[in-house]
């Protein structure tokens, strides 16, 4: 039985080879959807990634028989410990072949890294931060990832859990088939809410007519989400990198904003096109002809992906999520977009699930990460 030999990522053709790892290992999956290469290799510079300047970080690969079959990165934040008090190694970029020595040996590095120092927990897969990608997929190996999800094949948690690791957190998403037709009930009510709470509905002409509303977005998104176990506020860094990394990307027809009479933002919603399709025919290149598949799929698409949802909690369960849909669906509309694919949900996040509970929703895809506490050993 040959060894496992496990590397640590230090040159620049180790780091390339840890990225494109997984397009090779599913390069025949007709689902697995790949990352932006230079965006991934963006990730491990502190010049391009704000996370960098209060976490440590390690990437490794995994070597059988001369044959690279593996990958992790370990992460531990020191912003999550200062400000939550919690104390663990983060996990991520995890991929290997479907062999339970390679698992093993990738798993085992998570845990030495951690006895390292003196931490006694590991959790993943996890990025850096709460924005990053999460939650290996236990549900949806059949269906087509999206760019904001992770896509593994479904020996992924068996191996985890046959090594000891146990359900943290869930994450559901949800797929809806949007109608031709919306209820007049619907448009009343939303005239209602609307002048009951002084609410209107901004419309852009221009993309960067968006952008005085940013920082506004992401505090509504601090506010949304606090309550939820680990979030930790968007430093001003991170808000930084987000913008410049995100924004080429929108379009200005699928951002729905909500403001009152005081022109204070309450609500957002940022839906995209599936780029899915894109990013496949691109094989994570954007140059130089993966721009004219995203051009087309931005133009033309039956489908569409939602993003990120913030609502100030004064205004939640008072009918604004009803407004939101009903002004995705005008865009849906007149763009010609069928299906809508939610952004990962926690399970516990159940005022966001309330949006899509009167349209029927298919919770198509769940995710899970896993821990394992040493201490319990």
């Amino acid at each position: 039985m040959s060894k496992v030999s496990i590397i640590e990522v230090k040159t620049p053709d180790q780091s390339k080879k840890f990225v494109r790892f997984p397009m090779d290992l599913y390069k025949n999956n007709p689902y697995y959807v790949p990352a932006f290469i230079n965006d991934e290799i963006n990730i491990w510079n502190p010049k391009q990634n704000p996370a960098l300047q209060y976490s440590e970080a390690k990437q490794f690969l995994a070597y059988k028989n001369n044959a690279l079959v593996g990958r992790i990165a370990l992460i531990i934040n020191h912003k999550e410990e200062k400000e939550l008090g919690i104390r663990k190694v983060r996990f991520g970029w995890i991929d290997f072949v479907d062999d339970e020595e390679v698992s093993q040996a990738l798993i085992q590095t998570a845990i030495d890294f951690a006895k390292e120092k003196n931490i006694d927990r590991i959790e993943g897969p996890m990025g850096f931060t709460n924005l990053d990608k999460a939650g290996m997929l236990t549900l949806g190996y059949d269906k087509l990832a999206t760019m904001i999800g992770i896509y593994n094949s479904e020996y992924y948690p068996k191996h985890l859990e046959k090594l000891g690791l146990v359900k943290e957190k869930e994450w559901v998403e949800f797929e809806i088939m949007f109608p031709d037709t919306l209820p007049e009930k619907i448009y009343k009510f939303n005239e209602l809410i609307s002048q009951k709470y002084h609410l209107k509905v901004l419309r852009f002409k221009t993309k960067e007519e968006i952008l005085p509303y940013a920082d506004a977005m992401f505090d509504l998104l601090d506010e949304t989400y606090k309550h939820l176990s680990t979030y930790t506020p968007i430093s001003d860094e991170q808000r930084k990198t987000y913008k410049e990394k995100y924004f080429p990307l929108l379009d200005k027809d699928f951002i729905i904003c909500i403001v009152d009479e005081n022109n204070h933002l309450i609500s957002f919603a940022i839906t995209m096109p599936s780029y899915s399709k894109a990013l496949q025919k691109s094989k994570g290149k954007l140059w130089p002809f993966g721009w004219w598949h995203f051009l087309r799929a931005g133009k033309k698409n039956d489908r569409a992906n939602f993003y990120l949802i913030g609502i100030h909690p004064d205004y939640q369960r008072r009918g604004v999520t009803s407004i939101i849909f009903k002004e995705i669906w005008d865009v849906f509309n007149k763009k010609g977009v069928k299906y809508l694919e939610t952004n990962p949900e926690l399970e516990e996040n159940k005022s966001i699930q309330l949006l899509w509970q009167d349209y029927n929703p298919v919770n198509h895809k769940r995710r899970r990460t896993y821990s394992l506490n040493m201490s319990n050993e």
